[in-house]
């Protein structure tokens, strides 16, 4: 098969990795017996709406529950309650729908199912804050935190220590009933953990951890947070804990499965796919330098692989802003930022092109989920008038790609394994 013209099979490989996350493909294979007697579907999670929906495609038995996505990312549910709220700063929509799983999932018996539908983005969205704090402790803490440049796993640990549900309390509150958990994973590593905070899983953080964090980014928390993390009440669940004892987890759908499709996908179109892997972590415009160098070094000399050649690679880059200058508006997300400097870093060399997106369809908190680089991106912004590494400087790469022509816009996807980057490198002629 021939190789398509560059921006469409970017953005093939792109669909490839959305299409191997979609739920109708990989939650009906992994759902568990009925149970004797009722089962309770709850979650939280950009993908949560539509896990559901597939539960309820192929259950046949008794079901109800509730689960709470993100605003835009409902689906059409008849038997399990979906609940839309706020992310990535959680709202006092997300903390009634917290308290109300809480509620369903009490008062069970041993004879009950319960399944976990758990996604990235859950964490924000499971907004029921710990004894003694508010919804605006955690909005404060949730702000600080995504403004401080912190990984997500950080972030996480956090949030587990001020929460009534994450960190394996969930499953807690389920107890004695039996807890089945699905697990769509947006972060490096696939720890189930990590992914929404774990509301249903042992916790290997501890609350000492979380002060260690909070200390080590310098952010600043409501006086109310430093209280509750200093008593022992705030220590989470671990391993051996016997209301976790009826616990089950799979993790059902990966960024590394997403990659390895979209190299299916090169491969039928005779492109030799390097997969980097899913775990690429750092800051969003350093990542764009050091891929540009593999990109250039495939393209000068061959290695690591001859082109024509696409490397792929996943995980969760991040930005951090710093102090907001007067005048300045920060837009778009990592993986618009790692493509503007990647463009930058590559120069305008040719037969280079790239795409970079959010799986959820939401790149920050703009409207699209990535956009595209060719090789000729700079010398179109130059006509236009738009200064690269400006826009660079003050982090407003939506506004770059805006005005180039070049945003991929999908609207929410309803699944999320975190980001795609592909850098296709052509044959020399």
């Amino acid at each position: 098969m021939s190789t398509p013209e560059p921006k469409e099979f970017l953005r093939k490989l792109f669909q490839a990795a959305f299409d191997a996350a979609n739920p109708d493909l990989c939650v009906p294979a992994n759902l568990p017996p009925p149970p004797k007697g009722r089962t309770i579907v709850v979650g939280a999670g950009k993908a949560a709406a539509s896990m559901a929906l597939a539960v309820e495609k192929n259950w046949s038995g008794e079901l109800s529950g509730l689960v709470v996505t993100r605003y835009g990312h409902g689906a059409p549910c008849q038997r399990i309650e979906v609940v839309e709220a706020s992310h990535p700063v959680p709202d006092a929509a997300g903390q009634q729908a917290a308290k109300r799983i809480l509620e369903k999932v009490q008062g069970l018996t041993e004879d009950d199912l319960v399944i976990a539908l758990i996604s990235g983005g859950g964490s924000a969205l499971l907004s029921a804050p710990a004894e003694g704090l508010t919804l605006e402790d955690k909005q404060a803490v949730n702000r600080a935190l995504l403004a401080s440049g912190a990984a997500i796993q950080e972030m996480n640990c956090v949030r587990k220590h001020l929460s009534s549900m994450k960190g394996g309390r969930l499953a807690q509150a389920a107890f004695p009933a039996r807890v089945f958990t699905l697990v769509i994973s947006d972060v490096p590593g696939d720890d189930p953990a990590v992914v929404a905070s774990g509301p249903t899983v042992p916790d290997t953080t501890t609350r000492e951890d979380a002060l260690a964090i909070i200390r080590r980014n310098n952010i600043e928390v409501p006086a109310a947070v430093m209280a509750w993390l200093a008593k022992p009440e705030s220590e989470t669940p671990k391993a051996g804990d016997p209301r976790l004892a009826r616990c089950e987890t799979r993790v059902i759908s990966t960024a590394q499965a997403s990659l390895l499709a979209a190299a299916e996908v090169a491969r039928a179109h005779g492109v030799t796919p390097l997969v980097l892997g899913d775990m690429i972590e750092g800051e969003s415009a350093d990542a764009g330098k050091v891929l540009a160098g593999i990109a250039k070094a495939c393209a000068i000399n061959g290695t690591p692989v001859e082109p024509p050649c696409v490397l792929l690679s996943g995980g969760e880059t991040t930005v951090t802003l710093g102090p907001i200058k007067p005048g300045q508006k920060p837009r778009g997300g990592r993986n618009s930022e790692f493509l503007l400097s990647l463009a930058i870093a590559l120069d305008g060399m040719k037969g280079i092109h790239a795409v970079s997106g959010d799986t959820d369809g939401i790149d920050g908190s703009e409207d699209n989920a990535g956009a595209l680089v060719t090789d000729d991106t700079l010398a179109r912004a130059r006509a236009a008038g738009i200064d690269a590494r400006h826009m660079l400087d003050v982090h407003d790469a939506y506004g770059f790609f805006a005005g180039t022509g070049d945003l991929i816009v999908t609207g929410p996807t309803l699944t999320n394994v975190n980001d795609f980057r592909a850098i296709y490198v052509e044959k020399k002629v």
